[in-house]
Protein backbone atom coordinates (compact mmCIF):
# COMPACT_ATOMS: atom_id res chain seq x y z
CA UNK A 1 0.00 0.00 0.00
CA UNK A 2 0.74 3.67 -0.01
CA UNK A 3 4.22 4.67 2.56
CA UNK A 4 3.26 6.71 5.45
CA UNK A 5 4.97 9.97 5.97
CA UNK A 6 5.89 11.86 9.10
CA UNK A 7 3.14 13.09 10.80
CA UNK A 8 2.74 16.99 11.16
CA UNK A 9 1.66 19.45 13.68
CA UNK A 10 -1.51 19.17 14.18
CA UNK A 11 -2.97 23.37 13.38
CA UNK A 12 -5.17 25.07 15.84
CA UNK A 13 -8.70 24.39 15.61
CA UNK A 14 -12.10 25.79 17.00
CA UNK A 15 -13.57 23.51 19.35
CA UNK A 16 -17.24 22.36 19.66
CA UNK A 17 -19.24 19.81 22.18
CA UNK A 18 -22.11 17.77 20.65
CA UNK A 19 -24.51 20.35 21.80
CA UNK A 20 -23.22 22.99 19.84
CA UNK A 21 -21.46 25.42 22.18
CA UNK A 22 -18.65 27.46 21.18
CA UNK A 23 -15.10 26.34 23.68
CA UNK A 24 -11.78 27.79 23.42
CA UNK A 25 -9.39 27.40 20.57
CA UNK A 26 -6.80 24.53 21.54
CA UNK A 27 -5.00 21.65 19.19
CA UNK A 28 -6.78 19.21 18.05
CA UNK A 29 -4.50 16.02 19.68
CA UNK A 30 -6.89 12.65 18.95
CA UNK A 31 -6.27 9.69 20.95
CA UNK A 32 -7.34 6.28 20.78
CA UNK A 33 -7.47 5.63 24.09
CA UNK A 34 -9.84 8.50 24.38
CA UNK A 35 -12.71 6.65 22.26
CA UNK A 36 -12.38 3.18 24.39
CA UNK A 37 -11.41 -0.50 23.60
CA UNK A 38 -11.34 -0.74 19.64
CA UNK A 39 -14.06 -4.13 19.73
CA UNK A 40 -16.90 -3.38 18.41
CA UNK A 41 -17.28 -2.97 14.50
CA UNK A 42 -17.48 -0.07 13.22
CA UNK A 43 -20.16 0.22 10.08
CA UNK A 44 -20.68 2.60 7.26
CA UNK A 45 -23.94 2.30 5.60
CA UNK A 46 -24.78 4.97 2.25
CA UNK A 47 -28.65 4.65 2.44
CA UNK A 48 -28.94 7.26 -0.67
CA UNK A 49 -26.66 8.13 -3.86
CA UNK A 50 -25.31 5.13 -4.57
CA UNK A 51 -27.23 3.96 -7.03
CA UNK A 52 -28.21 7.62 -8.10
CA UNK A 53 -27.20 11.33 -8.43
CA UNK A 54 -28.88 12.43 -5.36
CA UNK A 55 -30.67 12.01 -2.26
CA UNK A 56 -27.49 11.82 -0.64
CA UNK A 57 -27.00 10.52 2.90
CA UNK A 58 -24.73 8.42 5.20
CA UNK A 59 -24.42 6.57 8.58
CA UNK A 60 -21.64 5.98 10.20
CA UNK A 61 -21.97 3.70 13.55
CA UNK A 62 -19.84 2.57 16.51
CA UNK A 63 -20.39 1.41 19.93
CA UNK A 64 -24.43 2.08 19.81
CA UNK A 65 -23.28 5.73 18.42
CA UNK A 66 -24.28 7.30 15.18
CA UNK A 67 -23.68 10.15 13.11
CA UNK A 68 -25.28 11.24 9.61
CA UNK A 69 -23.91 13.10 6.82
CA UNK A 70 -26.03 14.72 4.68
CA UNK A 71 -29.80 14.69 3.98
CA UNK A 72 -30.77 15.19 0.49
CA UNK A 73 -33.25 15.08 -1.73
CA UNK A 74 -33.56 13.38 -5.13
CA UNK A 75 -35.48 14.81 -7.94
CA UNK A 76 -38.18 12.22 -9.53
CA UNK A 77 -37.88 10.04 -12.56
CA UNK A 78 -39.90 10.31 -15.70
CA UNK A 79 -41.79 7.01 -14.54
CA UNK A 80 -42.98 8.36 -11.03
CA UNK A 81 -46.07 11.13 -12.31
CA UNK A 82 -47.01 13.37 -9.74
CA UNK A 83 -44.04 12.80 -7.11
CA UNK A 84 -42.15 15.95 -5.76
CA UNK A 85 -38.94 14.57 -4.84
CA UNK A 86 -37.57 11.38 -3.22
CA UNK A 87 -35.93 11.28 0.03
CA UNK A 88 -33.82 8.93 1.97
CA UNK A 89 -35.31 6.02 3.53
CA UNK A 90 -34.72 6.01 7.69
CA UNK A 91 -36.58 3.63 9.09
CA UNK A 92 -33.00 1.87 10.49
CA UNK A 93 -32.92 4.83 12.88
CA UNK A 94 -36.50 5.24 13.78
CA UNK A 95 -35.68 2.82 16.92
CA UNK A 96 -32.16 4.36 17.28
CA UNK A 97 -33.21 8.07 18.23
CA UNK A 98 -31.06 8.10 21.36
CA UNK A 99 -27.99 6.77 18.90
CA UNK A 100 -27.72 9.35 16.98
CA UNK A 101 -25.47 12.25 18.42
CA UNK A 102 -25.25 14.98 15.33
CA UNK A 103 -25.75 15.86 12.07
CA UNK A 104 -23.22 16.89 9.36
CA UNK A 105 -24.13 18.50 6.07
CA UNK A 106 -21.43 18.94 3.73
CA UNK A 107 -23.05 21.90 1.23
CA UNK A 108 -26.16 23.47 0.61
CA UNK A 109 -27.26 22.44 -2.39
CA UNK A 110 -31.28 20.26 -2.31
CA UNK A 111 -29.61 16.68 -3.03
CA UNK A 112 -27.56 17.03 0.49
CA UNK A 113 -29.91 19.48 2.75
CA UNK A 114 -33.41 18.50 1.10
CA UNK A 115 -34.94 15.84 2.96
CA UNK A 116 -33.86 17.99 6.69
CA UNK A 117 -37.30 19.00 7.16
CA UNK A 118 -39.14 15.29 6.67
CA UNK A 119 -36.07 13.50 8.47
CA UNK A 120 -35.30 15.85 11.54
CA UNK A 121 -38.37 14.90 13.81
CA UNK A 122 -38.19 10.86 12.57
CA UNK A 123 -34.89 10.43 14.26
CA UNK A 124 -35.33 12.71 17.37
CA UNK A 125 -34.02 16.06 15.79
CA UNK A 126 -30.22 16.12 17.19
CA UNK A 127 -27.73 18.59 16.28
CA UNK A 128 -26.69 19.76 13.02
CA UNK A 129 -23.45 21.27 12.17
CA UNK A 130 -22.58 23.04 8.90
CA UNK A 131 -21.12 25.81 7.13
CA UNK A 132 -22.61 29.37 6.95
CA UNK A 133 -23.77 29.62 3.64
CA UNK A 134 -25.82 26.21 4.21
CA UNK A 135 -26.43 27.24 7.22
CA UNK A 136 -28.54 30.10 5.45
CA UNK A 137 -30.68 28.45 2.65
CA UNK A 138 -31.54 25.21 5.07
CA UNK A 139 -32.88 27.68 7.58
CA UNK A 140 -34.92 29.49 4.70
CA UNK A 141 -36.25 26.16 3.06
CA UNK A 142 -36.63 24.90 6.66
CA UNK A 143 -39.73 28.18 7.35
CA UNK A 144 -41.70 26.44 4.52
CA UNK A 145 -42.35 23.70 6.49
CA UNK A 146 -44.51 24.81 9.73
CA UNK A 147 -44.77 21.61 11.29
CA UNK A 148 -41.11 20.80 11.39
CA UNK A 149 -39.01 21.11 14.70
CA UNK A 150 -36.86 24.00 14.85
CA UNK A 151 -33.83 22.84 14.41
CA UNK A 152 -30.75 23.20 16.69
CA UNK A 153 -28.15 24.46 14.13
CA UNK A 154 -24.04 25.26 14.94
CA UNK A 155 -21.98 26.72 11.98
CA UNK A 156 -18.89 25.51 11.10
CA UNK A 157 -16.07 26.24 9.53
CA UNK A 158 -12.32 24.68 8.34
CA UNK A 159 -11.17 25.93 11.71
CA UNK A 160 -13.79 23.80 13.69
CA UNK A 161 -13.79 20.94 15.74
CA UNK A 162 -16.78 18.63 16.84
CA UNK A 163 -17.17 16.20 19.21
CA UNK A 164 -19.80 13.83 19.26
CA UNK A 165 -20.93 11.41 21.77
CA UNK A 166 -17.68 9.45 22.85
CA UNK A 167 -17.14 7.76 19.55
CA UNK A 168 -16.67 10.15 16.94
CA UNK A 169 -13.94 13.53 16.60
CA UNK A 170 -15.35 15.20 13.83
CA UNK A 171 -12.65 17.50 11.58
CA UNK A 172 -13.57 19.84 8.91
CA UNK A 173 -11.89 20.66 5.25
CA UNK A 174 -12.90 23.07 3.35
CA UNK A 175 -13.21 22.03 -0.66
CA UNK A 176 -14.34 23.73 -3.37
CA UNK A 177 -17.91 23.13 -5.66
CA UNK A 178 -19.99 25.49 -7.35
CA UNK A 179 -21.60 26.89 -4.29
CA UNK A 180 -19.70 28.74 -1.07
CA UNK A 181 -18.59 26.92 1.91
CA UNK A 182 -18.24 23.55 0.76
CA UNK A 183 -16.45 21.10 3.49
CA UNK A 184 -15.32 17.71 3.39
CA UNK A 185 -15.67 15.71 7.12
CA UNK A 186 -13.39 14.05 8.37
CA UNK A 187 -14.44 11.38 10.97
CA UNK A 188 -11.82 10.26 13.46
CA UNK A 189 -12.68 7.32 15.43
CA UNK A 190 -10.92 4.32 17.82
CA UNK A 191 -10.62 2.40 13.97
CA UNK A 192 -9.21 4.73 11.92
CA UNK A 193 -10.22 8.30 10.24
CA UNK A 194 -12.66 7.67 7.85
CA UNK A 195 -12.90 11.18 5.39
CA UNK A 196 -16.27 12.12 3.52
CA UNK A 197 -15.40 14.78 0.47
CA UNK A 198 -18.89 15.58 -0.33
CA UNK A 199 -19.09 16.93 -3.72
CA UNK A 200 -16.23 18.60 -4.70
CA UNK A 201 -13.79 19.74 -7.42
CA UNK A 202 -10.13 21.35 -7.22
CA UNK A 203 -10.19 25.18 -8.15
CA UNK A 204 -7.17 27.03 -7.57
CA UNK A 205 -8.68 30.43 -8.02
CA UNK A 206 -12.53 29.94 -7.42
CA UNK A 207 -14.74 32.96 -7.13
CA UNK A 208 -15.83 34.51 -3.60
CA UNK A 209 -14.43 31.32 -1.60
CA UNK A 210 -10.98 30.35 -0.45
CA UNK A 211 -9.31 27.14 -2.55
CA UNK A 212 -9.04 23.76 -1.13
CA UNK A 213 -5.62 23.19 1.33
CA UNK A 214 -4.18 20.61 -0.77
CA UNK A 215 -0.93 20.98 1.71
CA UNK A 216 -3.53 20.20 4.44
CA UNK A 217 -4.75 17.01 2.09
CA UNK A 218 -1.66 15.40 2.58
CA UNK A 219 -0.67 15.97 6.09
CA UNK A 220 -4.13 14.26 6.33
CA UNK A 221 -3.14 11.71 3.94
CA UNK A 222 0.49 11.40 6.16
CA UNK A 223 -1.63 10.53 9.23
CA UNK A 224 -3.08 8.10 8.10
CA UNK A 225 -6.93 7.37 6.80
CA UNK A 226 -8.81 4.21 7.06
CA UNK A 227 -11.25 5.08 4.31
CA UNK A 228 -11.63 7.85 1.55
CA UNK A 229 -15.12 8.54 0.64
CA UNK A 230 -15.03 10.49 -2.57
CA UNK A 231 -17.45 12.40 -4.77
CA UNK A 232 -18.24 10.30 -8.25
CA UNK A 233 -20.67 12.31 -10.47
CA UNK A 234 -18.02 13.35 -13.13
CA UNK A 235 -15.52 10.16 -12.72
CA UNK A 236 -16.01 9.43 -16.16
CA UNK A 237 -14.87 12.44 -17.55
CA UNK A 238 -11.44 13.11 -18.41
CA UNK A 239 -9.07 15.75 -17.16
CA UNK A 240 -9.22 18.38 -14.90
CA UNK A 241 -12.03 20.23 -14.27
CA UNK A 242 -12.26 24.32 -15.91
CA UNK A 243 -11.93 26.96 -12.91
CA UNK A 244 -14.66 29.44 -12.01
CA UNK A 245 -12.40 32.30 -12.58
CA UNK A 246 -12.00 30.91 -16.64
CA UNK A 247 -15.63 31.35 -16.82
CA UNK A 248 -15.68 34.81 -15.94
CA UNK A 249 -13.04 35.50 -18.07
CA UNK A 250 -15.22 33.88 -21.03
CA UNK A 251 -18.24 35.44 -20.18
CA UNK A 252 -16.22 39.02 -19.95
CA UNK A 253 -15.61 38.82 -24.21
CA UNK A 254 -19.53 37.83 -25.09
CA UNK A 255 -20.79 40.86 -22.77
CA UNK A 256 -18.14 42.97 -24.55
CA UNK A 257 -19.79 41.97 -27.93
CA UNK A 258 -23.61 41.91 -27.27
CA UNK A 259 -25.64 44.59 -28.27
CA UNK A 260 -29.33 43.78 -26.66
CA UNK A 261 -30.52 41.81 -23.72
CA UNK A 262 -28.80 39.26 -22.44
CA UNK A 263 -30.55 36.43 -20.72
CA UNK A 264 -28.49 33.86 -18.81
CA UNK A 265 -30.34 30.83 -17.60
CA UNK A 266 -28.55 28.78 -14.78
CA UNK A 267 -28.75 26.65 -11.54
CA UNK A 268 -30.20 29.08 -8.95
CA UNK A 269 -27.12 27.13 -6.66
CA UNK A 270 -24.12 28.44 -9.23
CA UNK A 271 -23.67 31.40 -6.92
CA UNK A 272 -20.06 31.53 -7.83
CA UNK A 273 -21.30 32.44 -11.42
CA UNK A 274 -23.76 34.84 -10.30
CA UNK A 275 -21.35 36.74 -8.89
CA UNK A 276 -19.32 36.99 -11.92
CA UNK A 277 -22.12 38.35 -13.38
CA UNK A 278 -22.86 40.83 -11.27
CA UNK A 279 -19.61 42.05 -11.26
CA UNK A 280 -19.62 42.07 -15.26
CA UNK A 281 -22.77 43.67 -15.15
CA UNK A 282 -21.58 46.71 -13.09
CA UNK A 283 -18.27 46.75 -15.84
CA UNK A 284 -20.58 46.91 -18.76
CA UNK A 285 -23.05 49.39 -17.03
CA UNK A 286 -25.90 46.54 -17.07
CA UNK A 287 -28.85 46.32 -14.64
CA UNK A 288 -29.74 42.70 -13.01
CA UNK A 289 -33.17 41.13 -13.25
CA UNK A 290 -33.70 37.98 -11.30
CA UNK A 291 -36.33 35.49 -12.04
CA UNK A 292 -37.57 32.68 -10.40
CA UNK A 293 -38.01 31.87 -6.53
CA UNK A 294 -34.95 29.76 -6.21
CA UNK A 295 -32.98 31.95 -7.37
CA UNK A 296 -34.51 35.38 -5.83
CA UNK A 297 -33.89 33.48 -2.38
CA UNK A 298 -30.37 31.61 -2.92
CA UNK A 299 -29.50 35.23 -3.53
CA UNK A 300 -30.87 36.71 -0.62
CA UNK A 301 -29.96 34.83 1.10
CA UNK A 302 -25.92 34.81 -0.01
CA UNK A 303 -26.14 38.67 0.04
CA UNK A 304 -27.38 38.55 3.77
CA UNK A 305 -24.63 37.32 5.36
CA UNK A 306 -22.11 38.52 3.06
CA UNK A 307 -20.79 36.05 0.24
CA UNK A 308 -22.13 37.63 -2.37
CA UNK A 309 -20.53 41.41 -3.20
CA UNK A 310 -23.10 43.66 -5.10
CA UNK A 311 -24.59 46.95 -4.84
CA UNK A 312 -28.36 46.31 -4.83
CA UNK A 313 -28.73 49.46 -6.72
CA UNK A 314 -27.59 47.07 -9.60
CA UNK A 315 -31.20 45.35 -9.16
CA UNK A 316 -34.18 46.13 -11.50
CA UNK A 317 -37.74 44.58 -10.45
CA UNK A 318 -40.15 43.34 -13.11
CA UNK A 319 -42.09 46.50 -13.30
CA UNK A 320 -39.13 48.93 -14.35
CA UNK A 321 -37.65 46.40 -16.72
CA UNK A 322 -38.89 47.46 -20.00
CA UNK A 323 -38.24 51.20 -19.26
CA UNK A 324 -34.37 50.29 -19.85
CA UNK A 325 -32.84 50.25 -23.10
CA UNK A 326 -32.11 46.34 -24.43
CA UNK A 327 -28.08 46.90 -24.13
CA UNK A 328 -28.78 48.05 -20.30
CA UNK A 329 -30.42 44.82 -19.05
CA UNK A 330 -29.01 41.04 -17.81
CA UNK A 331 -31.78 38.60 -16.58
CA UNK A 332 -30.84 35.75 -14.21
CA UNK A 333 -33.29 32.88 -14.17
CA UNK A 334 -33.65 29.25 -13.98
CA UNK A 335 -34.99 26.42 -16.33
CA UNK A 336 -31.64 25.86 -18.44
CA UNK A 337 -32.82 22.30 -18.07
CA UNK A 338 -36.16 22.61 -19.86
CA UNK A 339 -37.95 22.34 -16.73
CA UNK A 340 -41.63 22.65 -16.76
CA UNK A 341 -42.08 25.57 -14.72
CA UNK A 342 -39.18 27.72 -14.68
CA UNK A 343 -38.81 30.99 -16.31
CA UNK A 344 -36.74 30.16 -19.54
CA UNK A 345 -40.38 27.42 -20.12
CA UNK A 346 -42.65 30.50 -18.89
CA UNK A 347 -41.42 32.78 -21.53
CA UNK A 348 -40.79 30.79 -24.90
CA UNK A 349 -44.61 29.83 -23.75
CA UNK A 350 -45.31 33.47 -23.33
CA UNK A 351 -46.58 32.73 -20.06
CA UNK A 352 -44.29 34.99 -18.35
CA UNK A 353 -46.14 38.31 -16.88
CA UNK A 354 -43.25 41.03 -17.62
CA UNK A 355 -40.64 38.93 -20.01
CA UNK A 356 -41.02 38.30 -23.50
CA UNK A 357 -38.42 37.60 -26.43
CA UNK A 358 -37.24 39.81 -29.19
CA UNK A 359 -35.70 39.98 -31.83
CA UNK A 360 -31.86 40.81 -30.58
CA UNK A 361 -31.92 39.13 -27.34
CA UNK A 362 -28.72 36.23 -26.34
CA UNK A 363 -29.68 33.42 -24.14
CA UNK A 364 -26.50 32.12 -22.85
CA UNK A 365 -27.29 28.61 -21.40
CA UNK A 366 -24.73 28.51 -18.49
CA UNK A 367 -24.95 25.41 -17.70
CA UNK A 368 -24.38 21.61 -18.75
CA UNK A 369 -27.39 19.20 -19.49
CA UNK A 370 -27.96 16.44 -16.83
CA UNK A 371 -28.70 13.27 -18.26
CA UNK A 372 -32.27 12.79 -19.00
CA UNK A 373 -32.99 16.38 -19.78
CA UNK A 374 -31.63 16.65 -23.57
CA UNK A 375 -34.70 16.36 -24.84
CA UNK A 376 -36.43 19.20 -23.38
CA UNK A 377 -33.57 21.11 -23.24
CA UNK A 378 -33.44 20.66 -27.24
CA UNK A 379 -36.78 21.34 -27.33
CA UNK A 380 -36.71 24.90 -25.31
CA UNK A 381 -33.61 25.82 -27.91
CA UNK A 382 -36.18 25.26 -30.63
CA UNK A 383 -38.70 27.53 -29.47
CA UNK A 384 -36.04 30.32 -28.44
CA UNK A 385 -34.69 30.42 -32.00
CA UNK A 386 -37.83 30.70 -33.63
CA UNK A 387 -38.86 33.83 -31.61
CA UNK A 388 -35.96 35.08 -32.79
CA UNK A 389 -33.54 34.74 -30.10
CA UNK A 390 -30.06 33.92 -30.23
CA UNK A 391 -28.61 31.15 -28.45
CA UNK A 392 -25.10 30.41 -27.09
CA UNK A 393 -24.33 27.57 -24.78
CA UNK A 394 -21.19 25.57 -22.67
CA UNK A 395 -20.59 23.25 -26.05
CA UNK A 396 -19.90 26.57 -28.17
CA UNK A 397 -18.00 28.29 -25.39
CA UNK A 398 -16.39 27.93 -21.86
CA UNK A 399 -19.64 29.64 -20.20
CA UNK A 400 -20.10 27.00 -17.54
CA UNK A 401 -17.50 24.56 -14.82
CA UNK A 402 -19.14 21.78 -13.61
CA UNK A 403 -19.03 21.69 -9.63
CA UNK A 404 -17.74 18.12 -9.78
CA UNK A 405 -14.03 16.62 -9.86
CA UNK A 406 -13.08 14.86 -13.22
CA UNK A 407 -10.77 11.99 -13.26
CA UNK A 408 -7.34 13.50 -13.00
CA UNK A 409 -8.54 15.54 -10.02
CA UNK A 410 -10.20 12.47 -8.62
CA UNK A 411 -6.83 10.61 -8.67
CA UNK A 412 -5.01 13.83 -7.55
CA UNK A 413 -7.23 13.53 -4.34
CA UNK A 414 -6.76 10.09 -3.89
CA UNK A 415 -3.10 10.13 -4.31
CA UNK A 416 -3.04 12.51 -1.82
CA UNK A 417 -5.25 11.03 0.98
CA UNK A 418 -3.70 7.14 0.52
CA UNK A 419 -6.17 5.69 2.13
CA UNK A 420 -6.22 1.97 2.96
CA UNK A 421 -9.81 1.47 1.63
CA UNK A 422 -11.79 3.52 -0.38
CA UNK A 423 -15.06 3.65 -1.40
CA UNK A 424 -17.05 5.82 -4.56
CA UNK A 425 -20.12 7.25 -3.65
CA UNK A 426 -22.16 10.28 -4.92
CA UNK A 427 -23.29 8.67 -8.50
CA UNK A 428 -25.04 5.45 -10.19
CA UNK A 429 -23.55 2.69 -10.79
CA UNK A 430 -21.38 2.85 -13.67
CA UNK A 431 -19.97 6.35 -12.25
CA UNK A 432 -18.90 3.78 -8.46
CA UNK A 433 -17.36 1.60 -10.88
CA UNK A 434 -15.63 4.53 -13.18
CA UNK A 435 -13.87 5.82 -9.69
CA UNK A 436 -12.93 2.62 -8.65
CA UNK A 437 -11.13 1.99 -11.90
CA UNK A 438 -9.52 5.06 -11.07
CA UNK A 439 -8.88 3.85 -7.79
CA UNK A 440 -6.71 0.83 -9.07
CA UNK A 441 -4.74 3.11 -11.37
CA UNK A 442 -3.21 5.38 -8.33
CA UNK A 443 -2.54 1.69 -6.58
CA UNK A 444 -5.47 0.78 -4.24
CA UNK A 445 -6.13 -2.68 -4.22
CA UNK A 446 -9.16 -4.28 -6.06
CA UNK A 447 -9.90 -6.04 -2.86
CA UNK A 448 -9.82 -2.16 -0.86
CA UNK A 449 -12.50 -1.04 -2.71
CA UNK A 450 -16.17 -1.49 -1.98
CA UNK A 451 -18.47 -0.25 -5.04
CA UNK A 452 -21.63 -0.97 -2.74
CA UNK A 453 -25.57 -0.35 -3.10
CA UNK A 454 -27.94 1.74 -1.18
CA UNK A 455 -28.11 0.67 2.18
CA UNK A 456 -24.71 -1.64 1.85
CA UNK A 457 -23.21 -2.23 5.33
CA UNK A 458 -19.88 -1.92 4.98
CA UNK A 459 -17.52 -2.98 8.19
CA UNK A 460 -14.30 -2.29 9.79
CA UNK A 461 -12.82 -4.54 12.62
CA UNK A 462 -9.65 -5.28 14.94
CA UNK A 463 -8.39 -8.59 13.78
CA UNK A 464 -6.18 -10.72 15.95
CA UNK A 465 -2.61 -9.24 14.59
CA UNK A 466 -4.48 -5.70 15.51
CA UNK A 467 -4.70 -4.95 12.24
CA UNK A 468 -8.15 -3.10 10.72
CA UNK A 469 -9.86 -4.83 8.62
CA UNK A 470 -12.34 -3.86 6.36
CA UNK A 471 -15.47 -6.04 4.39
CA UNK A 472 -17.98 -5.11 2.03
CA UNK A 473 -20.74 -7.27 3.53
CA UNK A 474 -24.16 -8.64 2.25
CA UNK A 475 -26.26 -7.04 5.09
CA UNK A 476 -28.30 -4.52 4.40
CA UNK A 477 -30.46 -1.95 5.70
CA UNK A 478 -33.83 -0.38 4.54
CA UNK A 479 -32.97 2.41 1.84
CA UNK A 480 -36.25 2.26 -0.42
CA UNK A 481 -37.85 5.17 -1.77
CA UNK A 482 -39.44 7.46 0.23
CA UNK A 483 -41.57 9.32 -1.99
CA UNK A 484 -43.18 12.93 -1.38
CA UNK A 485 -46.25 14.34 -3.13
CA UNK A 486 -47.85 17.14 -1.73
CA UNK A 487 -47.95 17.33 1.86
CA UNK A 488 -47.96 13.23 1.88
CA UNK A 489 -44.56 11.69 2.76
CA UNK A 490 -44.19 8.02 1.58
CA UNK A 491 -47.64 7.28 1.50
CA UNK A 492 -47.17 7.03 -2.36
CA UNK A 493 -46.48 3.50 -3.07
CA UNK A 494 -45.23 1.41 -5.66
CA UNK A 495 -48.95 0.45 -6.44
CA UNK A 496 -50.23 4.23 -6.59
CA UNK A 497 -47.48 4.79 -9.23
CA UNK A 498 -48.34 1.51 -11.33
CA UNK A 499 -52.10 3.06 -11.40
CA UNK A 500 -50.98 6.51 -12.14
CA UNK A 501 -48.59 4.75 -15.40
CA UNK A 502 -51.49 3.00 -16.68
CA UNK A 503 -53.47 5.74 -16.74
CA UNK A 504 -51.25 7.79 -18.03
CA UNK A 505 -50.16 5.07 -20.78
CA UNK A 506 -54.08 4.07 -21.81
CA UNK A 507 -56.51 6.10 -19.62
CA UNK A 508 -59.19 5.31 -17.30
CA UNK A 509 -62.59 4.26 -18.06
CA UNK A 510 -65.48 4.82 -15.19
CA UNK A 511 -68.23 2.51 -15.02
CA UNK A 512 -71.25 3.19 -12.98
CA UNK A 513 -74.03 0.60 -12.82
CA UNK A 514 -77.07 0.80 -10.63
CA UNK A 515 -78.66 -1.77 -9.41
CA UNK A 516 -81.80 -3.26 -6.91
CA UNK A 517 -80.69 -4.10 -3.87
CA UNK A 518 -82.80 -7.38 -3.31
CA UNK A 519 -82.47 -8.84 -6.43
CA UNK A 520 -79.51 -7.98 -7.92
CA UNK A 521 -80.59 -6.81 -11.55
CA UNK A 522 -79.45 -3.51 -13.17
CA UNK A 523 -81.72 -0.51 -12.99
CA UNK A 524 -81.49 1.71 -16.50
CA UNK A 525 -78.73 1.89 -18.52
CA UNK A 526 -74.68 2.05 -17.03
CA UNK A 527 -73.29 5.37 -16.82
CA UNK A 528 -69.50 5.38 -18.38
CA UNK A 529 -66.63 8.07 -18.21
CA UNK A 530 -63.98 8.39 -20.38
CA UNK A 531 -60.81 9.95 -19.18
CA UNK A 532 -57.65 9.55 -21.55
CA UNK A 533 -58.91 6.44 -23.12
CA UNK A 534 -61.35 7.43 -25.89
CA UNK A 535 -63.21 10.51 -26.56
CA UNK A 536 -66.86 9.09 -26.24
CA UNK A 537 -68.55 11.59 -28.87
CA UNK A 538 -66.27 10.28 -31.39
CA UNK A 539 -66.31 6.41 -30.18
CA UNK A 540 -69.93 5.94 -29.59
CA UNK A 541 -70.41 2.81 -31.12
CA UNK A 542 -67.65 1.48 -28.52
CA UNK A 543 -69.21 2.86 -25.62
CA UNK A 544 -72.69 0.90 -26.57
CA UNK A 545 -71.09 -2.08 -26.96
CA UNK A 546 -69.77 -1.51 -23.76
CA UNK A 547 -72.83 -0.75 -22.04
CA UNK A 548 -74.42 -3.49 -23.13
CA UNK A 549 -71.37 -6.05 -22.05
CA UNK A 550 -71.63 -4.21 -18.57
CA UNK A 551 -75.61 -4.86 -18.29
CA UNK A 552 -75.48 -8.24 -19.56
CA UNK A 553 -72.40 -9.11 -16.67
CA UNK A 554 -74.59 -7.81 -14.44
CA UNK A 555 -78.21 -9.58 -15.71
CA UNK A 556 -76.10 -13.18 -15.70
CA UNK A 557 -76.04 -13.16 -11.99
CA UNK A 558 -78.16 -15.04 -9.88
CA UNK A 559 -81.36 -12.94 -9.22
CA UNK A 560 -82.58 -15.11 -6.35
CA UNK A 561 -79.28 -14.40 -3.90
CA UNK A 562 -78.78 -10.92 -2.84
CA UNK A 563 -76.28 -8.00 -4.78
CA UNK A 564 -72.51 -8.77 -3.90
CA UNK A 565 -70.70 -5.69 -4.97
CA UNK A 566 -67.37 -7.22 -4.83
CA UNK A 567 -68.53 -10.01 -7.23
CA UNK A 568 -69.99 -7.47 -9.44
CA UNK A 569 -67.27 -5.05 -9.23
CA UNK A 570 -64.67 -7.72 -9.85
CA UNK A 571 -66.42 -9.51 -13.09
CA UNK A 572 -67.17 -5.87 -14.63
CA UNK A 573 -63.74 -4.71 -14.01
CA UNK A 574 -61.90 -8.33 -15.51
CA UNK A 575 -64.35 -8.52 -18.34
CA UNK A 576 -64.72 -5.45 -19.58
CA UNK A 577 -60.88 -4.34 -19.66
CA UNK A 578 -60.85 -7.89 -21.34
CA UNK A 579 -63.58 -6.18 -23.61
CA UNK A 580 -61.93 -3.20 -23.77
CA UNK A 581 -58.50 -4.24 -25.10
CA UNK A 582 -59.85 -7.06 -27.86
CA UNK A 583 -61.48 -3.73 -29.26
CA UNK A 584 -58.34 -1.18 -29.09
CA UNK A 585 -55.13 -3.27 -28.07
CA UNK A 586 -55.16 -0.30 -24.81
CA UNK A 587 -55.58 -1.25 -21.41
CA UNK A 588 -57.36 1.48 -19.70
CA UNK A 589 -58.07 1.44 -16.26
CA UNK A 590 -61.68 0.11 -15.54
CA UNK A 591 -63.28 1.68 -12.10
CA UNK A 592 -66.16 0.18 -11.79
CA UNK A 593 -69.15 1.93 -9.62
CA UNK A 594 -71.81 0.13 -7.84
CA UNK A 595 -75.17 2.24 -6.45
CA UNK A 596 -77.57 -0.02 -4.57
CA UNK A 597 -81.07 1.50 -4.33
Amino acid sequence: MFAKQHTPTPTPRKSFSGRGREASYSPVRVDKKEFGPATNPLKVMVVGGLEEVGRNMTIIEYRKEIIIIDMGLQFPEEDMPGIDYIIPDVTYLKDKKDWVKGVIITHGHYDHIGGIPHIMGEIGNPPMFMGKMTAGLVRKRHQEYKTAPALKIKEIDETSSVKLGSSFQIDFLRVNHSIPDCFAIIVKTALGTIIHTGDFKIDFSPVNDKPADLNRIAQLGAQGVLMLMSDSTDSTHPGYQISESAIGEELGKLFDKIEGRIIIGTFASQLSRVQKIFELAEKYGRRVNLQGRSMNSNVEVAHQIGYLKFDPRILVEDKDLNRLSDNKVIIIGTGAQGEANAFLNRVVNNEHRTVSLKQGDTVLFSSSIIPGNERSVQNIMDMLVRQGAKIINYRMLDIHAGGHAKEEDLKLMMRLIKPEYFMPIEGNHYMLKAHADLAEIVGIPKDHIFVADNGQVVSFHKAVDNKIVGTLTKEKIPSAYVMVDGLGVGDVSEIVLRDRRMMADDGMIVIIATIDNKTGTIIGNPDLISRGFVYMKGNRDLIEKTRMKVKKIVKDKNPMTPADDDYIKNKIRNDIGQFLFNATKRRPMVLPVVIKV
